[in-house]
C-alpha cells in the first residue's frame, strides 16, 4: 500500500493531473473486482504513468529546470531529460539533481527507474521481452509513482499558488 501524502500532493498538482489520479484510483478499484478475469493490468498504470509526466514538467518547470516555453512546447522529453545516459546534453534534469545537495544520485536515480518502469516498460511492445502485469505489479508501480510524486513535493517549498520559487536552482529539494 502506498504511503503518499494524498493532501500535500493534491494541493501542488494541477486540476487535470489531479483527474488523471482521480480516475486510476478509480479504475484500480474497479480491477481488484476482476482480478482472476484479467491476464494484464497495465492499462491500471497509464493514468498514472500519464500524471507523473505531466507531474515532472511541472515540478521542474517550478524548479527552473525547464523553461516556461519547453513546458508547453510538445518538443520537451522528460525521458530525455531525465535519462542518465544523457548527461552530457545541454538539458539534463538528471545531472542537475543528482550533483545538488539535497537531491542526490540516490533520489534522481529513484525518478528516473519509475519513469522507466512505470512508463517504457510497461506501454513499450518488446517481442522478446513480452510482459503482462498482474494486478499487485500494476499496483505497485502505481504506488511507486504516487509515492515519489508525494516525495518531490515534500523536498521542496513550493507555494500553493504554485508560482516559480523564490532562488528555485540554489533551494531546491
Amino acid at each position: 500500500m502506498t504511503s503518499f501524502d494524498k493532501k500535500l500532493l493534491f494541493k501542488y498538482l494541477q486540476e487535470e493531473i489531479k483527474g488523471l489520479v482521480q480516475d486510476g484510483l478509480i479504475l484500480l478499484s474497479h480491477a481488484k473486482e476482476h482480478e482472476g478475469e484479467i491476464s494484464d493490468f497495465s492499462y491500471l498504470v497509464f493514468p498514472f504513468s500519464k500524471a507523473y509526466e505531466g507531474f515532472l514538467k511541472k515540478f521542474f518547470l517550478d524548479l527552473g529546470l525547464i523553461r516556461e516555453d519547453e513546458y508547453y512546447s510538445d518538443e520537451i522529453r522528460i525521458g530525455r531529460i531525465l535519462n542518465p545516459g544523457y548527461l552530457e546534453e545541454h538539458k539534463s534534469v538528471y545531472k542537475f539533481l543528482s550533483q545538488h545537495e539535497k537531491g542526490g544520485e540516490v533520489f534522481t536515480k529513484k525518478l528516473w527507474e519509475i519513469w522507466r518502469k512505470g512508463r517504457n516498460q510497461v506501454f513499450h511492445y518488446f517481442p522478446h521481452n513480452f510482459r503482462k502485469l498482474s494486478y499487485e505489479e500494476a499496483k505497485q508501480i502505481i504506488d511507486e509513482i504516487l509515492d515519489i510524486m508525494s516525495e518531490c513535493v515534500s523536498r521542496c517549498y513550493i507555494g500553493s499558488n504554485n508560482k516559480h520559487i523564490m532562488n528555485a536552482v540554489s533551494t531546491i529539494m
